[in-house]
């Protein structure tokens, strides 16, 4: 591609706060993290949301000029729009003009148009969305997938989910030998309905991961699990519901602050625990969610994504590229066929 730096492609009109958040998220992330930012979408709007002294011949815009609103049916609108950005960006992917892409719009969009434009994985049946989750051991996060993107899930995509996931773990979030976990009901065996009884066999059987057994509720933010799978409905509701409960937390611990001149004190005092306990919690510190699965390195933001979230999530997109997620997981899979 003529250069050895990564180049993510943004979906600029993507998300809330689109399209100023999302520059200053990018142009943050060329600075710090040397990457290559390609912005995709209407260039007068773009270019609007530039700081002032921004040197324009520095910034790469790709022009883009329709958007998919978040009210929009994801398929038909990503058939509908061809040059919508999210589109536009994703033919930047499969033309290796770009190695990865984000988007903090309509997360059925983006995975509508990443499956159009770049396809499956060989081997993979169903992409899964998977985000990370804070623990309670420090520095040990837990991947959960899916988390949306497919609502019903036969036994073997949850292998495939295990297998994608484990990948993952190990190569972008520094895991060795990831502990895998089938999200159920109760830790024996024979638990849960048909599926997971079927799924959990499959994982057993499955000599690529290490899988350790059925992770209950409680056991989702233990640290005892590396990866957990689940299909998209649970995981949609769990990953909704802890982001519930990490902003409740957050204002508990403000209201339950003493008042007065002793409050503005213990605050002062308390304030770098409180922001180490805010990074820990808020899903601004991870970005956004990878949609794994196909060919192709692509993070779904969440719709009301600031900069520090963009940020964030062209780290991660970068860490995937770099340690060559994709190949990894497609290797896998080759041999698992070639053993089979």
């Amino acid at each position: 591609m003529g250069s050895t730096r990564v180049r993510i492609a943004i979906d600029a009109m993507g998300g809330d706060h689109a399209p100023g958040e999302i520059v200053a998220g990018a142009l943050r992330a060329r600075e710090e993290l040397g990457v290559e930012v390609l912005l995709v979408g209407d260039p007068q709007q773009i270019k609007a949301a530039l700081p002032p002294k921004t040197n324009i011949g520095q910034v790469e815009i790709v022009p883009a000029q329709e958007a998919i609103a978040m009210d929009e049916e994801p398929l038909s609108a990503v058939r509908r729009k061809p040059q919508a950005s999210i589109n536009v960006a994703m033919d930047l992917v499969k033309q290796q003009q770009a190695d990865a892409v984000f988007s903090a719009g309509h997360s059925g969009a983006a995975m509508a148009a990443a499956l159009l434009r770049l396809g499956r994985l060989p081997g993979i049946d169903r992409p899964a969305i998977g985000t990370v989750f804070p623990t309670i051991v420090a520095g040990k996060p837990v991947l959960i997938l899916d988390v949306g993107a497919n609502v019903d899930c036969r036994p073997k995509f949850l292998e495939q989910f295990a297998v994608m996931g484990s990948a993952y773990s190990q190569y972008v979030l520094g895991t060795s030998e990831p502990k895998v976990g089938l999200l159920n009901i109760g830790e024996e065996d024979s638990k849960g309905n048909d599926a997971a009884v079927r799924a959990h066999q499959l994982l057993r059987e499955n000599s690529q991961i290490n899988f350790i057994g059925n992770a209950e509720g409680r056991d989702v933010l233990s640290g005892r699990f590396d990866v957990i799978v689940c299909d998209g409905f649970v995981g949609n509701v769990l990953l909704k519901f802890a982001e519930a409960v990490g902003e409740v937390i957050l204002q508990i611990l403000r209201e339950e602050l003493p008042q007065g001149l002793h409050g503005q004190i213990g605050s002062a005092l308390l304030k770098p625990n409180l922001k180490r306990i805010k990074q820990r919690m808020d899903h601004a510190e991870h970005g956004g969610a990878l949609l794994l699965g196909v060919a192709g390195v692509c993070f779904i933001g969440h719709g009301s994504s600031q900069a520090p979230s963009i940020f964030n999530a062209i780290r991660m997109a970068k860490e995937a590229v770099d340690n060559e997620v994709l190949q990894r997981i497609q290797s896998q899979y080759i041999l698992e066929r070639e053993s089979g």
